[in-house]
């Protein structure tokens, strides 16, 4: 998956944080994750070859701030300019993430309107309390494309009323990971399926978590490609309607107004990756080729 982090660091502020990943990988490296700052990224949107085309292809999907949160407050001197950034490519489609939803009104771009067509709002929706604060807020707030996460999915989620508006067009879940990993309900899950199907909207389940409790059974999955593994076979992931995505050439383009979307790259094992659905393509960094070895753990679906 192909990240952008124009900064990193965060601060806990609800149940989901408890655990948060970052935390525990940064512990690994000596950093402290509360201490937030601009990364050396912070232009990868904009960053050119030497023949002067664009480094990010035309039409990919970009997420942004998985090793943070980019409307958390200490990136305040540093948003509107990657609000410029994100305009300057129209032809990208940007997935945001954010427990802050409330801090929407102060941090969207002056001349957002109703919304840029190649960006979309998610916030972080870890169990029912976090869903009823968060939801409408998402939902009142003037945007082309919303969609929440269900992650680290720690308690059941009934969506219903929110979905029932047409104004969620994805939704993703997985469970928790690492140090301390509260379990994941395979009927959690499927509820939020279950909803998603009702209402038309894209569900993708896409890992199961380190602790991950079927009819009663307590699985404990540590390695990830089995969790994603065993959440697409659960069957669980939904493709919704489509709703349009209008990307347009940057400006100064000399040939074409129409946006290609390229064919993300694909290795042999995401075929069966629970992620695949939303996924923007492998970034054939080689990690995954370092450690063959996966856990088999066959959960009874």
């Amino acid at each position: 998956m192909i990240i952008w982090n124009p900064w990193h660091g965060c601060h806990k502020v609800s149940e989901g944080c408890a655990h948060c990943y970052m935390y525990f990988l940064d512990s690994k490296r000596g950093l402290d994750t509360s201490h937030v700052f601009r990364t050396e990224n912070f232009t990868m949107p904009i960053q050119r070859r030497r023949d002067g085309q664009f480094k990010l292809p035309s039409g990919m999907t970009l997420y942004v701030g998985l090793s943070t949160d980019f409307f958390v407050e200490e990136a305040d001197p540093w948003r509107d300019e990657a609000w410029h950034i994100i305009r300057q490519r129209p032809d990208i489609f940007f997935r945001l993430l954010t427990k802050r939803p409330q801090r929407f009104s102060d941090c969207l771009p002056k001349d957002w309107g109703d919304g840029y067509d190649n960006v979309m709002l998610n916030v972080t929706t870890e169990n029912q309390k976090r869903a009823d604060e968060r939801l409408p807020i998402l939902i009142e707030t003037p945007a082309k494309h919303r969609g929440f996460m269900a992650a680290p999915y720690i308690g059941p989620v009934n969506a219903e009323e929110y979905l029932r508006t047409g104004l969620i067009e994805e939704v993703l879940c997985g469970g928790e990971n690492y140090d301390g990993a509260r379990p994941c309900h395979y009927e959690w899950v499927k509820q939020l399926s279950d909803q998603c199907r009702k209402y038309d909207v894209t569900f993708d389940f896409i890992e199961t978590g380190t602790v991950f409790v079927k009819d009663g059974k307590t699985y404990r999955i540590p390695d990830k490609r089995t969790q994603s593994k065993q959440a697409f076979l659960s069957g669980l992931s939904y493709q919704g309607r489509k709703v349009p995505r209008l990307l347009r050439m940057p400006e100064g383009t000399l040939f074409g107004t129409d946006v290609i979307t390229p064919e993300p790259f694909f290795r042999e094992h995401c075929n069966t990756c629970g992620n695949r659905m939303t996924c923007n393509g492998c970034s054939n960094c080689g990690a995954c080729d370092k450690n063959k070895s996966v856990q088999q753990v066959e959960i009874q679906v």
